[in-house]
């Protein structure tokens, strides 16, 4: 069945989502898995940013995988460097139900120093790089290189089709950002027909879309190439004494002079339900973080985890349900506006707009607002929580207030300007961390 990119409708989108065709099957994605995500602080201090927690079930990176999966791309790499074990661990458990025998398969790429000059990856050109012997094994026409940090659903079987239907050698996926914040991406220009023309990595002033003074185009750091040039390019930049070995700072400024490279807007393949924008968030920040995992519990967010057109898919322990106790004027279990995964035990206190993740256990009087709980973490008696993020297997006293008096906080967790308030089990004081 041949598809085009014209012949999808809005209503198409909605009750038949899904674009595979042969294009999306004799691909192969590169999820670029290494950052640290410094801007996260100390929740990355023991884990990579794409295995931080997300959404209450997840985390960072099974919203890329999720879409490679149901794109039909289901040749996929993922290329892992910093403090990997949590994630690898995730990949392991959760992301394994792909068929070999098939040719269908996620496959962790770690950093093996396979370069001569026995460096770990120098950037993320350098990444594809050294990983091109498994690229070139699976023979693909098609290579989609995705970054593992973002959160989005994206059919990347639209993609690949603007890709071919132009007859270009990389498309970029781009998205419009307000030009205040464009100084944090690539920011592109484009012609009529959306071939880029110009694009400059982290521009000091960026240069707003046409016919708009206040927006313009960035790239999302997914890119599709013909497989080929994809080689060509890598081998030529590996060569390039003078390069950073990064696509955004070198490759793609490269290709914009010389070849035919096209720009796709995230509206035309974002996957999303009648009447909602097009999702798309760069957690990178505390508070980007706490803010997206919060507009989940929303009456009706604008990313909807409850949608049967494009699930997450993820692992997660398999635990008993949430349950909810005591019945009391002073003592009564409830959560409202909020989200309480499985294996929590809110016992005689009040969870207000919140996300409680699993095995969280919340004790007696405790009072837990505008906060997001990671996994394992006990509450205890009389605790009071306001717009907290607490991170994994922390055990808060009885009796601790936090997010009250920022202060007193800032003389033992990390504060941010806007009131966000972290909380490590190390900050607690609790002994040598684990598997994150």
């Amino acid at each position: 069945m041949e598809n085009t990119v014209d012949s999808v409708t809005p209503e198409r989108r909605v009750h038949d989502p899904r674009f595979v065709s042969q294009l999306t099957r004799n691909s192969f994605a590169l999820i670029l898995a290494g950052g640290r995500g410094s801007r996260l602080h100390e929740l990355t201090d023991f884990r990579a940013k794409p295995a931080v927690p997300f959404g209450g079930n997840f985390r960072i990176i099974d919203f890329t995988l999720s879409n490679c999966v149901n794109s039909g791309v289901r040749r996929v790499g993922v290329a892992t460097q910093y403090k990997a074990q949590s994630l690898i661990r995730h990949l392991q458990l959760g992301w394994s139900f792909l068929d070999g025998r098939l040719n269908e398969f996620i496959e962790i790429m770690p950093a093996q120093q396979q370069s001569s000059d026995e460096l770990w990856y120098q950037g993320t050109a350098d990444a594809v790089f050294q990983n091109l012997r498994e690229i070139r094994h699976a023979r693909p026409e098609h290579v989609l290189i995705l970054s593992g940090d973002h959160i989005y659903r994206m059919d990347y079987g639209r993609v690949l089709a603007a890709h071919v239907a132009h007859q270009a050698d990389l498309t970029v996926a781009c998205i419009e950002v307000p030009l205040n914040e464009a100084s944090s991406f690539g920011v592109m220009s484009v012609d009529s027909e959306n071939r880029v023309v110009d694009f400059t990595e982290k521009p000091a002033k960026p240069l707003p879309m046409p016919g708009t003074h206040d927006k313009a185009l960035a790239s999302m750091g997914i890119y599709v190439f013909n497989a080929n040039f994809l080689y060509e390019q890598l081998l030529r930049d590996a060569d390039d004494p003078k390069s950073s070995h990064d696509f955004g700072k070198d490759i793609i400024p490269h290709c914009v002079k010389r070849y035919r490279t096209y720009a796709q807007n995230f509206s035309e393949s974002c996957v999303a339900e009648p009447g909602k924008p097009a999702y798309w968030r760069d957690v990178g920040t505390l508070d980007a973080y706490w803010a997206a995992n919060l507009d989940l519990v929303q009456v009706t967010p604008d990313l909807d985890l409850y949608s049967e057109n494009w699930p997450i898919w993820t692992w997660q322990p398999q635990t008993p349900p949430a349950k909810f106790v005591f019945d009391d004027d002073a003592r009564r279990g409830k959560a409202v506006d909020s989200m309480v995964a499985g294996g929590c035990i809110v016992s005689g206190a009040i969870v207000r707009r919140s996300m409680l993740f699993s095995g969280v256990h919340v004790h007696s009087y405790a009072s837990i607002e505008d906060s997001m709980v990671l996994p394992n973490v006990q509450v205890g008696r009389h605790c009071v929580l306001k717009k907290c993020i607490v991170d994994k297997n922390s055990r808060i006293p009885d009796g601790t207030v936090i997010g009250v008096d920022p202060v007193q906080d800032k003389k033992r967790f990390r504060v941010t300007d806007s009131g966000i308030t972290l909380v490590t089990k190390e900050m607690l004081g609790q002994g040598v961390p684990g598997l994150r």
